[in-house]
């Protein structure tokens, strides 16, 4: 069966209903969201696409898109396909090592810069980036917030590197949207770069196409749904929501500013019934919500835990609203929603991450992380992938595949899990964060959630460091809820009364929060700090 292209499956959807809303382009709740039609939407990216061609972009070049969750950009990657490119999203909250970073990997045509969003110096930012790079100066195109005034042709002219520089969209009824006669990349995401400079992971149209489609079916959106678009689409994690939800047929509420306050009453005020997201963004929904607690019309949420949260938010999820509360699990170089648990798991385990993936065409083994054999069902391993939803390249270091594959073609994802049926996987962690503690292989997240249960215990974190005698040994750090702090041999035994005496922690640390990292997907807690003081501390005289 050919997998249908994508300007074609939005094509259709435009033919079967062009007044459809397909995005609200939010406001944060301080007004309602403007609906931007399906039609409007492709005339937005017929215009954008002429505004690209203008700039020289063609088969085969990439173009930055440094927006916020404006229509422009979703609009910008149907504009893309049109002409044979492919994008490349940066976050808005980059430094200018970031951004050079990706000027001098993906070597971007053209670059959608936003003009005067939220007092952020992108223009400065863009400049010193581009200094930096030593590269040849991208065309750029001036976008300002919808529904306001084009910047001024003397702001405009401010933002030129070399290459020109316009304001964009020129006309939004310019331009016709066709498929490219050559598919090839369609849209690169940065990693997390926690090990190192970022990666920038791209994948092709028939790889993007096939997982939206798939995605969009396994969860079940339909015209009609409303998805959550408040996690920045520059990354994976609010690209393949709002990307599966478009192409479903449904809607995407986009909200350039998280403003949870706002957020709760835009959930409410324009019907949202789905959200993807990790426990940091539901929690702040969660505690905004707490205020007036509306009735929230969610359907379906799809949770990763970045801070150890998402047992205790999914609960309150689905025991307020009845919404079903599903783990997801993938990452940039498998796409988001890569695989997510479906009903009929008890909740323990459909809470967690990982899950069965969402189309056939993906597979999955696990192999030994050291002798590289594959286990069986049950046994813990790397988890390893083919299939469409992988990675096809790796923009400017083409050499980064040869270590991210094994020798016959499968991506190794740095993830330990285990098979728990036929296209079914148990994340536990990543193996660089596995604890082996008196010869056994333990998930931090064991020893975590035991803490956490504890009622004076707000948020916990356990990594593991060298001991005294030469083993691994488990060190925790506890936010304290308030003043009342228990002792560290309280929570020991605590932690003793149901866990085996080998994952008890060998020391807990009251630390008054976490260290963590805002990237594209949501924030994460800092292990490697954690690490790091944990050392200076195990080591002390």
């Amino acid at each position: 069966m050919t997998t249908p292209r994508l300007l074609e499956v939005f094509g259709d959807l435009v033919a079967a209903d062009p007044e459809a809303v397909v995005l609200y382009d939010g406001q944060a709740g301080r007004a309602p969201a403007r609906p931007v039609t399906r039609r409007r939407l492709g005339e937005l990216a017929g215009g954008l696409a002429e505004d690209l061609r203008a700039c020289g972009v063609g088969e085969g070049d990439c173009v930055g898109v440094w927006l916020p969750n404006w229509s422009e950009a979703v609009a910008v990657q149907l504009a893309a396909l049109s002409v044979g490119a492919h994008v490349i999203g940066i976050n808005t909250r980059y430094n200018v090592d970031e951004v050079a970073h990706v000027l001098r990997m993906a070597r971007p045509r053209a670059v959608l810069v936003a003009h005067d969003f939220m007092n952020l110096d992108l223009l400065r930012t863009l400049k010193a980036a581009h200094r930096a790079a030593e590269t040849e100066p991208p065309a750029v195109l001036v976008v300002t917030a919808p529904g306001t005034q084009p910047a001024e042709p003397g702001q405009v002219a401010e933002y030129d590197l070399g290459a020109g520089a316009a304001a964009c969209p020129r006309s939004a009824d310019r331009g016709e949207l066709r498929p490219h006669p050559a598919p090839g990349l369609a849209a690169a995401f940065t990693t997390s770069g926690s090990t190192g400079r970022s990666k920038l992971a791209a994948h092709d149209e028939p790889g993007v196409t096939e997982h939206v489609l798939a995605a969009g079916a396994k969860i079940g959106l339909q015209p009609g749904d409303v998805m959550l678009g408040a996690l920045p689409l520059s990354g994976v994690f609010g690209f393949s929501s709002a990307m599966a939800a478009v192409f479903a047929g449904a809607a995407v509420l986009l909200e350039p500013v998280f403003d949870a306050d706002g957020v709760v009453r835009d959930l409410v005020r324009h019907g949202v019934t789905h959200i993807v997201g990790a426990d940091d963004l539901l929690g702040r929904i969660a505690t905004a919500w707490e205020a007036e607690r509306p009735r929230l019309p969610l359907k379906w949420i799809g949770i990763a835990d970045f801070e150890g949260r998402s047992a205790e938010l999914a609960a309150w999820a689905e025991r307020e609203f009845g919404t079903t509360v599903a783990g997801v699990y993938g990452s940039s170089e498998l796409f988001a929603l890569t695989a997510f648990w479906p009903d009929g798991y008890p909740p323990e385990q459909r809470w967690t991450g990982g899950g069965q993936v969402v189309m056939p065409s993906i597979e999955v083994r696990v192999a030994d992380p050291v002798t590289h054999e594959e286990l069986p069902d049950g046994r813990d391993g790397e988890l390893q992938f083919r299939g469409p939803n992988v990675v096809n390249a790796y923009l400017g270091d083409p050499a980064v595949a040869e270590r991210m594959f094994t020798a016959d073609g499968w991506f190794r994802s740095g993830d330990l899990g285990r098979k728990v049926a036929p296209g079914t996987v148990q994340y536990i962690c990543r193996i660089g964060d596995v604890l082996r503690l008196r010869g056994f292989l333990v998930d931090p997240a064991e020893i975590e959630l035991r803490l956490a249960a504890h009622p004076a215990v707000a948020m916990t974190k356990v990594v593991g460091v060298p001991g005294p005698g030469g083993g691994t040994i488990a060190v925790a750090f506890v936010v304290p809820h308030g003043s009342d702090r228990p002792g560290e041999d309280e929570l020991k035994q605590w932690c003793a009364r149901t866990l085996a005496k080998f994952k008890v922690p060998a020391r807990i640390r009251f630390i008054e929060e976490m260290p963590t990292t805002s990237g594209t997907n949501g924030t994460k807690i800092r292990a490697a700090a954690l690490r790091e003081l944990a050392l200076e501390e195990t080591t002390a005289p």
